[in-house]
């Protein structure tokens, strides 16, 4: 993983999720603007995908266990995809809300994906 890459992707993910909770405690249901953030979270989630597959090419490979790793970015790669299908079907202001949590969600599997793939040893 790239350390500058995966920041800004924690930052996007808490905005994001601070713009979706607010506005669904303000009554908003889910509109262009909350899931178009989240698909920037995936967005991002897919460039992470590519990253870690060409990372141990590249002479950077993990330290900890890959395994846990990949189960980590797959799982933060179907949150937002999930999640956004939920909103659409259930449009309540709740919806929007929850689509917020899920953006927090995906920054703390970011976290954790980084600390396994720097920090930890095998």
């Amino acid at each position: 993983m790239i350390l500058w890459f995966t920041s800004i992707q924690i930052v996007v993910a808490v905005a994001v999720g601070l713009f979706c909770v607010i506005a669904g405690l303000m009554g908003r249901r889910p509109s262009d603007y909350t899931v178009g953030a989240l698909a920037l979270v995936e967005l991002l989630l897919i460039v992470q995908v590519v990253i870690a597959i060409i990372a141990p090419l590249a002479g950077n490979p993990p330290t900890g266990d890959l395994l846990e790793f990949w189960v980590y970015l797959v799982s933060a790669a179907l949150l937002p995809i999930g999640g956004v299908t939920w909103a659409l079907l259930e449009r309540s202001r709740w919806s929007t809300v929850i689509l917020g949590l899920l953006a927090f969600a995906v920054a703390i599997m970011l976290w954790r994906m980084e600390v396994i793939w720097t920090i930890q040893v095998a």
